[in-house]
């Protein structure tokens, strides 16, 4: 039955997988989409090369390539697969992912704790408004208490001692970046960048609402984007998604 699964929504954090979850459902009512999940304790070091590892022995069982979907550090996970592997990725689409594509909220936790003499739970409190954009207290406490175990199980290469910088490297597969015009952590203009290294059928979507988890608060709006940039591609696979929704001339197009 898995082999039948044509996209993979990428999860490294089990604390994060909730918001993840809106999307997917809406994305599963028109593609056999699957959520592949890696997590590391909390004492085991950070390796993306181990991820990307784990990662190909699941594709390689699929015979087949896939859309890779994936949010800030698991959209960095989706951007190095598809480098190290073109002919597995059908495409690629990452949310949340800027010009510095190690720029994620982890980086911008450790950024915060380096600059600004207060305590943790202060810096979190600052952190969980800057993802999320609620002020009820309430909801405050609960993200500061979800980011704080978080922390402890990102595959995000950056911590209190350093943050990494990366830099980007055309892929080969068609690639849909989606960014929220409201994020603090990365800004539209960081968005914006990604204009220089975009091919013919690649696609940069703005969301004018909500903050660095825009796709948990506005799952259809970002799902039908996702789903245009598919049938954009006009390939046979993405004929049954155009079917699903009634939109078969688009796929032809």
């Amino acid at each position: 039955m898995f082999k039948s699964v044509d996209t993979l929504w990428l999860n490294t954090n089990p604390y994060l997988l909730r918001f993840n979850l809106p999307i997917v459902k809406y994305l599963s009512r028109h593609v056999n989409i699957a959520q592949w999940e890696y997590t590391q304790t909390a004492d085991e070091g950070t390796s993306l090369d181990v991820a990307i590892e784990l990662l190909d022995d699941y594709i390689s069982l699929l015979e087949k390539p896939v859309n890779l979907v994936g949010h800030s550090t698991c959209g960095l996970l989706g951007l190095l697969y598809a480098q190290k592997f073109p002919d597995k990725v059908k495409s690629l689409v990452i949310l949340g992912v800027g010009i510095n594509p190690t720029l994620d909220w982890i980086s911008y936790y450790y950024l915060l704790r380096t600059n600004f003499h207060c305590s943790k739970e202060r810096v979190l409190a600052r952190l969980a408004y800057s993802l999320f954009g609620y002020h009820n207290q309430y909801y405050q406490k609960a993200f500061m208490g979800l980011l704080d175990k978080a922390l402890l199980y990102s595959l995000s290469p950056h911590s209190l001692y350093q943050r990494l910088d990366g830099s980007i490297e055309k892929i080969a597969s068609p690639l849909m970046i989606c960014g929220s015009e409201k994020d603090s952590i990365v800004s539209w203009d960081e968005m914006m960048k990604w204009q220089n290294h975009l091919k013919p059928q690649d696609v940069l979507y703005k969301c004018s609402q909500n903050e660095h988890f825009f796709h948990y608060f506005q799952p259809t709006i970002v799902g039908q984007n996702i789903l245009d940039f598919w049938l954009s591609q006009g390939n046979d696979s993405n004929l049954a998604v155009a079917q699903k929704l009634g939109r078969v001339g688009i796929a032809h197009q």
